[in-house]
């Protein structure tokens, strides 16, 4: 074993330490990537990587698009769109078993399709739909599953901040990932509506009878939809038809979305200070990580981690997929003990170039990823999306969350196992847009 591949398994072990000491993600991956790199070329070469990186990744043309979807998310939840969206779901879901958890589930489909980010999708239905279900007496865990596993979909359903990050750290095309994302995103809502209906089946109390709703009430909701469909036929519907490019329908979509405020009643000078606020934090912690881990992905490049182990597995005369599984295994294990953008960060770099040699599509590939990363933000101790339910409801047990999550994180592996077996289920929507 060569001296740069040791100094590279050091610097994984130290990382990974820093993260569980609470150092930030984003100096950690710079810190050790930086020193690193000058252990195994020189301080000079080291000095001039983190000279070089921050300008390169600021005029990355993928980069320019995530600011604006950041705050075309802060701007749709200060909309309040979301309330018409459940509104609308639990009505026309009325006749389903567990009826208001499958219209939290749907409803954060389409939320996440306005907003891209899983704790702000998670906090936000859960605010409303939490309340409703305990007042309808529906049982604690499935309804707190419910809302962790709907906050998941707001990463799958594109526009999403880590299919963007992940474009950025592969060089993948921004469009083909949220296309890429949009069946997948679909499969797995559908899924999870029939967990929900299989529970109430199975586990009586679950959730209390289903009530009926008129027709006209159903139409009457519609309305609730008009500013989600708008938004969200304006961004992927002008980018998937080609009137837009990407950085162009995140602009339009902040715009958009900042008009959109007018008819919720939210257009007003402390809502915008606000959502730019927010966005102006968000996209500096994500900017800082992004930073952090291309000064990292350089010196794991100088130590010829990835290449030698893409070589290795590639020699290996077993099957890909058996391979894929290990893969898989470790991104459980690390997901166990880390949050899914961290895990994102430090992975990729090392595991991209063996799924290359291995012959899998890239894109496929950051789907996968993505939904890993669903499956971790429910998957305790560090389940991102049970702790937010967690801090909206100060009772209930992070026990009781978890409990309720357990039953869709076997659907996401089900989700997981369907697309391995059959990949088109990602790539086909990129490949008839003619994106791959």
């Amino acid at each position: 074993m060569s001296s740069g591949i040791v100094i590279g398994i050091i610097g994984i072990i130290i990382l990974i330490g820093l993260i569980f000491a609470g150092v930030n993600i984003g100096i950690a991956l710079m810190a050790v990537g930086f020193f690193g790199y000058a252990i195994v070329v020189n301080s000079k070469a080291a000095i001039s990587v983190l000279c070089t990186v921050p300008a390169a990744q600021a005029s990355s043309y993928s980069m320019m698009v995530v600011p604006l979807f950041i705050l075309m998310g802060n701007f749709a939840y200060r909309a309040r769109m979301s309330e018409g969206l459940y509104d609308c779901c639990k009505k026309w879901l009325n006749r389903i078993p567990g009826n208001l958890a499958c219209a939290t589930i749907v409803a954060c489909a389409g939320f996440g399709a306005i907003c891209g980010s899983t704790p702000a999708t998670c906090a936000t239905m859960g605010t409303i739909a939490l309340p409703e279900m305990r007042k309808e007496g529906y049982d604690d865990k499935l309804s707190t599953g419910s809302v962790g596993v709907g906050g998941t979909l707001g990463i799958l359903i594109p526009p999403s901040t880590p299919m963007i990050l992940y474009a950025v750290l592969t060089s993948c095309s921004v469009g083909a990932m949220f296309a890429a994302g949009v069946l997948p995103g679909i499969v797995l809502a559908l899924l999870c509506v029939f967990t929900v209906v299989f529970l109430c089946k199975t586990h009586e109390g679950y959730a209390p009878p289903t009530k009926k709703v008129t027709w006209k009430d159903r139409f009457l909701s519609l309305k609730g939809l008009i500013r989600v469909v708008i938004l969200f036929g304006v961004v992927l519907g002008g980018m998937f038809t080609g009137w837009f490019s990407v950085a162009q329908c995140s602009a339009v979509g902040a715009f958009l979305a900042l008009i959109l405020m007018i008819p919720g009643g939210t257009f007003n000078w402390k809502t915008i200070v606000d959502g730019l606020k927010e966005c102006v934090r968000t996209f500096s912690m994500t900017f800082l990580i992004i930073i952090g881990a291309s000064v990292f992905s350089s010196f794991l490049t100088v130590t010829n981690i990835p290449m030698t182990l893409a070589s290795s597995i590639g020699g290996l005369n077993v099957s890909k997929y058996l391979i894929l599984v290990l893969i898989t295994l470790v991104y459980l294990a690390l997901g166990m003990i880390m949050d899914a953008l961290p895990m994102m960060m430090l992975t990729v770099p090392i595991f991209y170039p063996v799924i290359m040699e291995l012959g899998f599509s890239p894109i496929w590939f950051g789907i996968y990823n993505v939904l890993l990363m669903c499956l971790c933000s429910i998957t305790p101790p560090v389940g991102i999306c049970c702790f937010v339910i967690k801090g909206m409801n100060k009772d209930l047990s992070l026990g009781t969350i978890y409990r309720g999550c357990l039953p869709f994180i076997i659907t996401i592996f089900v989700m997981i196992v369907l697309l391995a077996a059959i990949p088109q289920i990602a790539t086909i929507i990129p490949h008839l847009l003619g994106m791959i």
